[in-house]
């Protein structure tokens, strides 16, 4: 009954927040209208739908989004007044000016993929904006640029202030759950597995979940710092405890896949010894699921008294198995420099977290110990994204050049508009086509409201309580996406058409002119997605994807070492997750890369990290280490057969325990036959079975 209570109870708070969000979008919108009235500017509905695309939930989102549409829309007012001032006559190399500079824009949108990415979309389709009204009258431009970027920022100024004054919901509470809930739930991982067994696909699962984890933290910290000062203070120490976080779960999955590849009874008594030292690591941890700060510090003291005794443990066993054959030995002690790994970066995670908790005083941060998080940006992938909607606004322009349609500007806008917003979404051409629909759905339900109800109306009072029961329904789509871009387009195409402003018109021939120029500029955006989509729709894309994925391994094994640790943890899993939205989640092929790409990647940098501090150079090891960069750049069978050989070879000239143990973990990488690299795998190599983590 409690339990019913309490989920009925959950049902109705997100019901009343949905509301809420509702009611507070609708008072953005019509303070933004009655200002842009009074204030006597020109289309009151830019500003209006500027609050339309702003609006969300989290009044940190809203900011941060609006800071960077700011940003862009001075841009792009700046852009169209250096356009038209060198093609003031040109109408066609205008347009082709615009065109480039709008496709432009959006390659840096899908370059960038966060809040940046707002700032260019702005920059972008501002042009259109500010040029197309009066491209037949450049006397007119600078007037139509100051009130274009009134009516924008009008709107981002109102939606900010109500979103963060009234009922605000912070984002900096759902970071501070999400980072208590990516702590308790690793350390509950940690703790159930240690002792169990994890297959492959168990450990894809996590590892899918770990790299979501990652991901969500740095976009929530990334948006945060607009409305939260004391999270922005810590917003250097959110960045190290997710590095932290991305360091341990590389490590752990590390030690899972080594004791999985362990042969059966041959491997049997270091399994037994490995898993006797991991016991000790499960008892300091414990059924530890809490994140409270005395919990924290109990825990960091434990992990920190556990050191030297898992040290001297190992030093004991690694005695007793000093008669055994090599392999033996190098199996051992590669599991145990694994597990002491594993239990310095978890007790660094669990220091890093108990400072966010309060229970002690921050340590001070040194310079060379800053990280940011390097996401895994696709230079080519941006161009074509740009060179798409260029393109396709080039048609455009010529088109409208050709027919000398009346209403062909409107149908540029929207193309330039719609283009700009969609060109870094994980899957444009499905949005497109919800947003398509709901435009149609919000234009016919304008025409409605326009001739059938305002022209009956007299005052701002009445037109409010006109247009609010056909907005209504469009507002709630958005906060609860049923079909994501079906509410935007209801609520875009619905203030878009109805065009409210102090002179109002009733003609319904124009009305229907523009809304079939309208609706022809969201129908060509909607082809030109799902012919020349992004990697969700486009094989190639998808795989020049999993190309830079491998391509993370070259760096590994090539880049400068300073802060290359960092950058790799986060590009790998950036680039992991761009996978993932583009519906590679399904995809056991490419979960498997990714897998091997964090092993492999982070034993290449430990080795160099080792390499860097012995006295005599290792030119076997290195040799190793590049055809493994080698391999992953292009994989075949012939490099696969020269890395094992390289590894081979290395493992016999060098004679340093933890080099040797990196090499060791990387030959049974490349020896599993359950790896995606057995795919290189000719029929008369010899690989490893998989074997159970049990004991």
């Amino acid at each position: 009954m409690k339990a019913a209570l309490q989920q009925h109870a959950a049902v109705l708070r997100e019901a009343g927040l949905d509301w809420l969000f509702v009611a507070k979008t609708l008072l953005a919108m019509f303070v933004t209208v009655w200002l842009a009235m009074r204030m006597d500017l020109q289309q009151p509905a830019t500003a209006m739908m500027t609050v339309a695309i702003l609006s969300h939930p989290h009044s940190g989102m809203v900011l941060a989004k609006g800071f960077y549409r700011a940003l862009g829309t001075l841009v792009g007012c700046l852009a169209a007044v250096v356009l038209v001032s060198l093609f003031p006559q040109q109408r066609l190399l205008l347009l082709a000016g615009m065109a480039l500079w709008i496709g432009l824009c959006a390659g840096g949108a899908a370059f960038y993929r966060n809040f940046m990415s707002y700032g260019f979309v702005l920059a972008g389709y501002t042009v259109g904006i500010v040029v197309l009204p009066v491209v037949n009258q450049p006397q007119l431009l600078f007037e139509s640029a100051m009130m274009r970027g009134s009516e924008v920022l009008l709107g981002i100024v109102v939606v900010g202030i109500i979103s963060d004054v009234l009922f605000p919901q912070r984002l900096g509470t759902v970071l501070r759950q999400s980072v208590a809930s990516q702590f308790s739930g690793f350390m509950g991982f940690v703790s159930g597995s240690l002792g169990g067994v994890l297959d492959r696909s168990q450990l894809e699962k996590a590892h899918m979940r770990f790299v979501a984890d990652t991901v969500q933290l740095e976009n929530l910290r990334a948006s945060v710092v607009f409305e939260d000062s004391g999270i922005r203070v810590h917003s250097p120490r959110l960045q190290r405890l997710n590095q932290h976080f991305m360091a341990v779960s590389t490590s752990y999955q590390s030690l899972h896949h080594l004791m999985n590849r362990l042969q059966g009874e041959a491997g049997r008594p270091v399994r037994d010894h490995l898993m006797g030292l991991c016991d000790r690591l499960a008892r300091a941890i414990g059924e530890h699921t809490g994140s409270d700060a005395g919990q924290v510090a109990a825990l960091e003291a434990r992990l920190a008294a556990l050191r030297p005794e898992l040290g001297q443990a190992v030093t004991r066993l690694r005695q007793r198995l000093a008669g055994e054959d090599r392999a033996t030995r190098l199996d051992f002690d590669t599991g145990a420099e694994l597990l002491e790994r594993v239990t310095l970066e978890l007790h660094d995670y669990v220091a890093a977290f108990a400072v966010l908790t309060g229970h002690r005083r921050p340590p001070l941060l040194q310079r060379h110990e800053q990280v940011v998080f390097s996401a895994g940006n696709d230079a080519l992938g941006a161009v074509l994204s740009g060179v798409r909607v260029a393109t396709v606004l080039l048609i455009m322009g010529v088109f409208w050049i050709v027919s000398a349609w009346p209403h062909g500007g409107t149908a540029m806008l929207l193309t330039a508009i719609f283009s700009g917003l969609f060109a870094s979404a994980p899957n444009p051409g499905a949005i497109v086509r919800n947003i398509t629909g709901g435009f149609a759905v919000g234009m016919s339900l304008a025409f409605v409201c326009l001739f059938f109800v305002l022209n009956r109306m007299d005052g701002f009072g009445l037109m409010v309580a006109g247009i609010v029961p056909f907005l209504l329904p469009g507002l709630y789509l958005m906060a609860r996406p049923w079909r994501p871009g079906l509410g935007m387009g209801w609520v875009l195409g619905f203030t878009y058409i109805l065009n409210l402003h102090n002179g109002m018109s009733f003609d319904p021939v124009y009305f229907i002119n523009e809304a079939l120029s309208q609706m022809a500029g969201v129908l060509v955006v909607g082809v030109m997605f799902s012919l020349f989509g992004n990697a969700s729709s486009n094989q190639w894309l998808r795989e020049r994807l999993l190309g830079r994925l491998r391509e993370q391994v070259v760096r590994a094994a090539t880049a400068p070492l300073a802060g290359l640790k960092a950058r790799f943890e986060s590009a790998s899993r950036d680039l992991m997750m761009q996978m993932v939205v583009h519906g590679g989640a399904g995809d056991r092929r490419f979960l498997g890369w990714a897998l091997a790409v964090n092993e492999t990647g982070r034993a290449l940098i430990e080795v160099r990290e080792r390499l860097a501090t012995l006295p005599a150079p290792q030119p076997d090891v290195e040799a190793a280490v590049q055809a493994l960069a080698r391999l992953y750049q292009a994989p075949s069978d012939s490099r696969y057969r020269l890395a094992v050989q390289r590894l081979s070879w290395a493992l016999d000239a060098c004679h340093d325990r933890y080099v040797l143990a990196q090499l060791h973990l990387l030959r049974l990488a490349l020896l599993d036959r359950n790896s995606v690299l057995a795919d290189c795998v000719a029929s008369d190599v010899v690989v490893l079975p998989e074997v159970s983590l049990a004991p």
